[in-house]
């Protein structure tokens, strides 16, 4: 469920479907490609031997996304015929911000409301997950 807090950001409030907590990979560094010039044509060579590598980073998270699509059904099955826990959380933007286990389905899909209601309300939960830019150097051991 997607909320916006007083201040206009926006905060995500969902059920985790698998077990672990997916993470966000970013493959698109910015590069200045300019010139057609010697040093340009070593840049490029460069750039293909850094390349190749990435390459094969992008077929290991294929394989990643092909084994996640084909395994999730499989684990929301189970999760919902079993009466597993379900783990909700709220994200501000795409960045985790909070997570707890809520129970079943749901017992979830109340508290995924009411922790939605917080936020709009301007009352987000307190984080426990990550770090607030500025928390760090705040001095509290």
């Amino acid at each position: 469920m997607r909320v916006n807090d007083p201040q206009g950001q926006t905060w995500r409030v969902t059920r985790r479907w698998v077990p672990w907590r997916p993470r966000r990979r970013n493959l698109s560094p910015d590069l200045m490609l300019e010139g057609e010039d010697p040093i340009g044509f070593l840049f490029f060579l460069v750039l293909g031997l850094v390349l190749l590598p990435l390459l094969s980073l992008v077929v290991f998270l294929a394989v990643e996304l092909v084994l996640l699509v084909v395994l999730l059904p499989v684990v929301v099955v189970l999760r919902i015929a079993f009466g597993h826990q379900w783990w909700i959380e709220a994200r501000q933007g795409f960045r985790p911000h909070w997570e707890v286990q809520a129970g079943t389905w749901r017992e979830s899909g109340e508290q995924i409301r009411q922790v939605a209601a917080s936020i709009g309300r301007g009352d987000p939960p307190l984080r426990n997950l990550g770090k607030d830019e500025n928390e760090v150097g705040s001095g509290e051991d």
